[in-house]
């Protein structure tokens, strides 16, 4: 029987703390738990891991070596959880525009709803509640629409320096962060894609990532106006012209179409309602 991660990162934890007492400190676990689940170990690879000298424990030349192989798999799946973090942030519209209404509701005695702002889909049951973007017609949820997906051009000011953006057309004159929507916004601007548009070969996974590459001067980006608002108050952004591209993808909140409980309809229909607010 293969032994349980588990079961080798306390090996690990035994070897680097240079007793059981030390392991279980760190591990937040009592002693006799880390014996009993040496021994466990060992019984499971079929040989010693520690030789015992009265209440001392010394690891065999075998055990250290395998506690350096756990230790180098550890921190291989630290850093790999570390990566996958760092380039999966939450969606920008969860954390620019849901996040602080939610703190707002009213929930006085009411019971807890799971609230799923992950930008793939997951099984239905695995939340109440979910934020999602798009054009809408999930099978089996009830949708509430919220807010339409709306970006156009920004920019830093150390960017645009001494130049001018009077017309779309000069935005060949710099290099421009990848989005789908280019094209379409171009054609809500009423002008022709200009020729030789420069991209940055770094395409980014959400829009946060886009506005703090344009903070810093990275490109020009297709933002959202209204949640990026703060920024462009603020003068660290610019936004040059007027032409906003309104949809057709939409942000929605989402429930369970068979879900007959009043909590989840409740804070929809609240959110839509804070939608409404800003509109």
């Amino acid at each position: 029987m293969r032994p349980s991660l588990e079961s080798l990162r306390v090996l690990e934890a035994c070897v680097s703390a240079g007793s059981f007492a030390r392991a279980a400190e760190r591990l937040f676990l009592t002693p006799a738990a880390v014996s009993l689940r040496i021994r466990t170990l060992e019984a499971e690879l079929g040989q010693p891991l520690f030789i015992r000298a009265g209440r001392r424990v010394v690891p065999t030349g075998a055990a250290s070596v395998l506690a350096n192989r756990i230790r180098e798999a550890l921190t291989g799946i630290g850093e790999a959880l570390a990566e996958f973090q760092a380039a999966t942030p939450p969606p920008t519209f969860a954390s620019r525009w849901l996040a602080p209404r939610l703190a707002r509701y009213p929930t006085p005695g009411a019971s807890i709803i799971e609230v799923d702002v992950s930008a793939e889909i997951r099984d239905t049951g695995a939340f109440d509640v979910a934020i999602r973007t798009g054009r809408g017609g999930w099978a089996g949820l009830e949708e509430y629409r919220l807010a339409p997906v709306e970006v156009t051009p920004m920019l830093s000011p150390s960017l645009l320096g001494t130049r001018t953006l009077a017309e779309p057309e000069a935005l060949a004159d710099f290099e421009l962060l990848p989005h789908p929507d280019w094209e379409q916004w171009f054609k809500e601007a009423q002008c022709a894609t200009p020729q030789g548009l420069r991209f940055l070969a770094v395409d980014y996974p959400t829009h946060e990532l886009d506005a703090n590459a344009a903070l810093a001067g990275v490109g020009v980006a297709l933002l959202s106006p209204s949640l990026f608002r703060p920024l462009l108050t603020e003068g660290r952004l610019i936004a040059p012209f007027p032409y906003v591209l309104s949809g057709p993808a939409w942000h929605f909140a989402l429930m369970r179409s068979n879900d007959a409980r009043q909590a989840p309809r409740q804070l929809c229909v609240w959110l839509c309602e804070q939608a409404r607010e800003v509109a």
